[in-house]
């Protein structure tokens, strides 16, 4: 895992929990991991996860959502559009938006890149690369539906967090990592965070213990 490369950006969505254990997994594989995250989604961070820090400053923000500051993590400002990510002539192995935002979503939808993460998105689209957004707004209005049909058609990947059941996850840990899982699959990073339907059971639960 050395060898890849990714980039991962948290905006200001309900979910910040699966944004951070994301980066968590990711950081731990080795691979070179590049970070962005939007004022909006420090501002929920603290009030889900009672984290503080300035989303511009990036050594703060890894030590607040990591408790350290791995050396193949780089954290970077969401405003710096003169960073790697921005450029097409960047190469990497995926990017995934945990959680997304319905207006980052609408903004990347439409070509309207007015931030690193949108830029870093849109640079997904045309250089036909994979890109994971996991939106977790409930309902969907018109507007959003069209928006990730838009998105879809345009190669993205659209992965609500919806976690699936059926392998009695019992814990909000659990169903984190349900999501997560699934969007590591995405990103082609081998993982066990769930139980896979059909395959013999590999995780015991609290009253098993």
């Amino acid at each position: 895992m050395r060898d890849k490369r990714y980039v991962l950006a948290i905006t200001g969505a309900s979910g910040s929990a699966y944004g951070r254990r994301l980066l968590e997994v990711l950081a731990a594989t080795g691979a070179e991991i590049h970070l962005a995250v939007s004022d909006a989604a420090s501002k929920v961070a603290s009030h889900e996860l009672g984290l503080r820090f300035d989303a511009d400053d990036g050594p703060a923000a890894l030590r607040a959502l990591l408790g350290q500051e791995p050396p193949n993590v780089v954290c970077h400002s969401n405003r710096d559009f003169e960073v790697p990510v921005a450029s097409g002539s960047f190469r990497h192995d995926g990017m995934a938006i945990v959680p997304c935002s319905m207006g980052t979503l609408g903004r990347i939808a439409h070509g309207a890149s007015t931030s690193l993460v949108e830029r870093a998105a849109d640079v997904c689209l045309k250089e036909r690369r994979k890109l994971v957004l996991v939106p977790r707004e409930t309902p969907y209005s018109t507007i959003h539906l069209e928006n990730m049909l838009r998105l879809s058609q345009a190669g993205a990947i659209v992965l609500p967090a919806s976690p699936g059941l059926y392998a009695g996850e019992t814990t909000v840990d659990q169903l984190v990592d349900f999501i997560v899982s699934r969007v590591l699959d995405h990103l082609g990073v081998e993982n066990n965070l769930m139980q896979r339907y059909g395959e013999p059971a590999k995780r015991r639960h609290p009253e098993d213990e």
